[in-house]
């Protein structure tokens, strides 16, 4: 299939992904109807991704795609032998009865999975992170615009009602004005660190291997990269695609911000030094236009528990969310910013504290105290996962923008791999938001 043209980035800020001309296989939705679903890469991400997706009412698995087969023989003992399976994606884009495909292929796969989808009439949910090279969001984005398809990108925390809140709060003040943002996504384990089994029958009559490789670096079957493909930045994007992504995304979303403008970047194989080219420790550092400062932090060898999280502070407060809840902890900033007339001579000391004491005269305080804590958590079993789904299913249905479309997914991706870029050069790298491009 042909691919959409290029076209330039600063064209396409602000872009609206709305239905154009419907592409020849496109089917109209009835509101009553199922939306006929095709999963492409059905590895670890995009089974859960399923398992969730066919949970959202009106909502039908009817094709699965991989290069693996057992994973297309688990795929009918999960969902039926009435589903269709292949090893070849486009088979699922030639049927007529898919309205819409997960793509949880490897990263490098997104791009053109994505917009063959696309030029195929089908709607797309896309797995984070959108892009594996820079090159490949103005593709897609090009591509959204031109077929009219709906696409989302997968970055839950866009949907999340914890997210949502926090975005409420401090849009309403409640930390005063933002000057910091830490975020960490630690792990202590080897599933955490990407060491997955491998399974016994992995061979090359049972895993496609050239068609895995794609656009990859030709080099003989290795069945570690075939399961294990995010430790080589060949397939994969690093911490910094997998994980920086998702920190990049919600705070973007609870700011409004369209991303950094200055990135720096450190980090380094500091455990798993497995054959793996990506760095399992990495901290980032990012300058925002809004006036904060973004850090993030991702430890593969963190030495305690995995946590994910996000402290925003503020010039009166910060707010934390983690763990399935935000807080906000107020500290308001005194009126007078105090005296320090202790080493002087007692004539001055008095005559500068009762200077003081004119200008910032003592108050006290009446009515109730002000609230210093404030807490909200989301119900137990609640899924942002869930939410992310519903509302692309809503979007392909009424053809109305989603909540993270291939703009919002670019920004985030675009300044996440920054930190690969300021990694591999050792140097500052430079973006511009509003136009996605280096600079």
């Amino acid at each position: 299939m042909k691919a959409a043209s290029v076209a330039t980035a600063g064209s396409l800020a602000g872009t609206k992904l709305l239905g154009l001309a419907r592409p020849e296989g496109a089917r109209t939705i009835a509101a009553n109807d199922h939306i006929q679903l095709a999963l492409i890469g059905a590895g670890i991400q995009g089974q859960y991704d399923t398992r969730t997706a066919i949970q959202v009412p009106g909502v039908k698995l009817v094709a699965v795609s991989d290069c693996y087969q057992g994973r297309l023989d688990h795929a009918k003992e999960m969902w039926g032998d009435d589903i269709f399976t292949t090893k070849h994606y486009e088979e699922i884009l030639s049927r007529k009865d898919v309205d819409a495909v997960l793509i949880a292929t490897p990263d490098h796969w997104h791009k053109q999975v994505s917009i063959d989808a696309m030029n195929a009439g089908k709607d797309v949910y896309c797995e984070k992170p959108m892009i594996h090279l820079y090159e490949d969001g103005p593709q897609m984005i090009e591509a959204a615009r031109s077929t009219g398809r709906i696409i989302q990108i997968g970055s839950q925390r866009v949907s999340s009602q914890i997210y949502a809140k926090a975005k409420e709060l401090l849009a309403a003040g409640a930390i005063g004005e933002l000057n910091l943002v830490n975020a960490r996504w630690d792990r202590n384990s080897a599933m955490g660190a990407w060491d997955y089994t491998v399974p016994l029958d992995a061979n090359e009559q049972t895993c496609d291997w050239p068609r895995f490789l794609g656009t990859a670096p030709k080099i003989p079957w290795n069945a570690e990269h075939f399961f294990q493909w995010r430790k080589w930045k060949a397939y994969g994007s690093g911490v910094a695609g997998d994980l920086f992504v998702h920190l990049f995304s919600g705070t973007h979303f609870i700011t409004g911000a369209k991303g950094p403008t200055r990135a720096v970047a450190s980090g380094a194989l500091r455990f798993w030094k497995d054959g793996r080219d990506a760095p399992d420790v990495m901290l980032g550092i990012f300058d925002y236009p809004e006036g904060f400062n973004l850090s993030l932090r991702v430890n593969f060898v963190d030495g305690g528990e995995e946590s994910e999280g996000l402290i925003f502070t503020g010039s009166e407060g910060t707010m934390e969310i983690g763990n399935g809840k935000v807080s906000v902890t107020r500290a308001p900033r005194e009126k007078g910013p105090g005296v320090t007339v202790g080493t002087f001579a007692e004539a001055m000391q008095k005559e500068v504290t009762e200077a003081y004491e004119k200008k910032y005269p003592k108050e006290h305080p009446t009515g109730l105290p002000p609230l210093g804590e404030d807490k909200y958590v989301a119900a137990e079993g609640y899924s942002d996962s869930y939410d992310h789904f519903h509302n692309f299913f809503n979007a392909v249905r009424s053809r109305k923008p989603v909540v993270e479309d291939a703009v919002f997914g670019y920004r985030a991706a675009g300044a996440a791999l920054l930190s690969n870029l300021s990694y591999e050069r050792d140097a500052v790298v430079h973006w511009d938001p509003v136009a996605m491009k280096i600079v």
